[in-house]
């Protein structure tokens, strides 16, 4: 597993600014774009930069804290 598999991220509609904006709350606030498979991608590709950057600067990863909320019945 990739140091970037433990983290949450996803991509979402925003109606207000009329694009899709990828979110990783953990280590980055967010890049934004039109088409969502192209901004998932590129939101993979920063996280994976600051996993690299941090640990190039010998700095300790943050915990993954964000987790998807489990349906509750």
């Amino acid at each position: 597993m990739k140091s970037g598999d433990r983290y949450l991220k996803w991509v979402e509609w925003n109606q207000e600014d009329r694009v899709y904006v990828g979110k990783c709350p953990d280590l980055i606030t967010g890049i934004h774009g039109d088409d969502p498979r192209q901004v998932f991608g590129e939101l993979c590709e920063v996280v994976d930069e600051v996993i690299a950057h941090l640990e190039s600067e010998g700095r300790p990863l943050p915990a993954a804290r964000v987790r998807p909320m489990q349906e509750v019945s």
